[in-house]
């Protein structure tokens, strides 16, 4: 069985999410080859009001598996943040998010293009969509902006990636 809510979500999720086990794998090696305290990395930002590389793997984290849980019609599952994460609880992070969007049955999203989905991205106000529109305009935009930010940042504090490594392995 296929559902195109499915091939559009879960596959993505799953390359992306390897993409940034990639470019967290680089930047802890590269870190540790300059004699780097981890934490100036894990703490850098593009600009002062902007999350940092830690916090933009998290909310990346959240994306995708907030976004795959509501076309899939269950809740997300519930991940504590820790406080100051390092490169070890980032990657936990990220395996935990892969074992359960990939662990979401493709039979799940048979309805999810149709399906009512309502957030509250951090405001009072709710937000409602059918799910084509949430994962479309909503869902992919806000995982690849921090998919991106995390790139951005680690590339900019030196680490030396290419394309390639943003776009994992397809």
């Amino acid at each position: 069985m296929t559902s195109p809510m499915y091939d559009a979500s879960v596959p993505v999720f799953r390359q992306m999410l390897g993409s940034l086990k990639d470019l967290l794998a680089k930047t802890e090696a590269y870190a540790t080859a300059r004699k780097i305290e981890p934490d100036a990395l894990l703490q850098a930002r593009l600009f002062p009001d902007m999350f940092p590389l830690a916090r933009q793997v998290l909310v990346a984290c959240d994306f995708a598996k907030g976004v795959a849980a509501r076309l899939a019609g269950v809740e997300p599952p519930s991940l504590p943040d820790a406080q100051c994460p390092g490169f070890a609880e980032l990657n936990e992070r990220i395996d935990a998010v892969l074992a359960f969007v990939e662990g979401l049955p493709v039979a799940q999203f048979a309805d999810a293009a149709m399906r009512q989905i309502t957030i509250q991205p951090g405001t009072p106000r709710e937000k409602k969509f059918v799910g084509a529109h949430y994962l479309l305009h909503y869902g992919l935009p806000q995982f690849f902006f921090h998919v991106t930010t995390t790139y951005a940042i680690a590339r900019h504090n030196g680490v030396e990636l290419a394309k390639r490594d943003y776009m994992g392995k397809y």
